[in-house]
């Protein structure tokens, strides 16, 4: 099976693109594509598991019967940018979270893109599979960018030989590390079944999604729906099943036109108990 390149780019709204590897190129892509494919583990609600292989990724893509999330985002991401002419590779990565220590484990991967026409041994971090940080990809030297509404910076590592991109305080990403050493897609395989398989994942107990908007970012744990702009953050909570499929559809653009009516009535039954855990923990606490 072979990527839909103008399918794709379609999907993401580019269907006009064209030229030669240049860096305005690389941050259209880039930004396009975090703005319109969700990351998102409502996929693995009911059917745990699902595709590592970019191609197969990519198909569902196009169909918004799924987003993704870092193996498939990025996978999917590195082959149109390799079907485009970029020089990609992956790296071995780990984000830190309030409940995750970010250790580098392969849990998260990561890409670098060089041989753009302006310099071609420039490199370039691009990583399409972290929910909420880059809208466009940051040179590979330390330094601090704003994408709102965040502010990020890039460093030296000090857990591996690589780097360290730390994010704004107000997101639920911390920070992520990752190895300059590059790395094939089987390096992702094992984490990638237990991830998406395993009940204890994160993936599998919550029904998640994230959009990376150009001056704001979207978010939506089972039932509790944010917006964060660079001076307020904007909270509700979804009452209802019809409300909550329209969300996915509008804003996450999650459609999801596989779902039978029996599969919407038992995903909206999972996001519900799982809104139910939380406010029971919270009552604990």
């Amino acid at each position: 099976m072979r990527m839909d390149t103008q399918a794709f780019l379609q999907r993401i709204g580019l269907s006009e693109y064209d030229g030669p590897p240049r860096l305005e190129g690389l941050s259209r892509l880039h930004e396009a594509f975090v703005g319109q494919v969700p990351y998102e583990s409502v996929q693995f609600q009911l059917a745990p598991g699902g595709p590592l292989e970019p191609e197969e990724s990519a198909k569902r893509i196009i169909a918004r019967e799924t987003g993704g999330y870092c193996f498939q985002l990025n996978g999917t991401l590195a082959l149109l940018l390799t079907e485009l002419g970029y020089r990609v590779q992956m790296h071995r990565g780990g984000a830190e979270t309030p409940t995750r220590a970010g250790d580098v484990d392969a849990s998260h991967m990561v890409l670098t893109v060089s041989g753009l026409v302006e310099d071609p041994d420039q490199v370039w971090m691009a990583d399409a599979g972290l929910g909420e940080a880059l809208v466009h990809p940051l040179p590979l030297e330390e330094g601090s960018a704003y994408q709102e509404p965040f502010q990020l910076r890039l460093r030296r590592s000090e857990k591996v030989d690589g780097w360290r991109l730390d994010h704004d305080p107000r997101a639920n990403l911390i920070g992520m590390d990752f190895e300059s050493a590059t790395v094939g897609l089987d390096a992702f395989a094992a984490q990638h079944a237990n991830l998406s398989t395993n009940p204890d994942s994160a993936f599998r107990r919550l029904a998640s999604a994230f959009r990376r908007k150009p001056s704001s970012v979207v978010v939506l744990r089972s039932l509790g729906f944010s917006e964060t702009y660079p001076d307020r953050i904007d909270t509700t909570i979804i009452e209802n099943p019809t409300d909550y499929f329209a969300v996915l559809a509008d804003v996450f653009l999650l459609p999801l036109p596989h779902y039978t009516q029996a599969d919407r009535d038992q995903l909206w039954r999972r996001v519900w108990s799982q809104y139910e855990d939380f406010l029971a923990k919270s009552r604990a606490s």
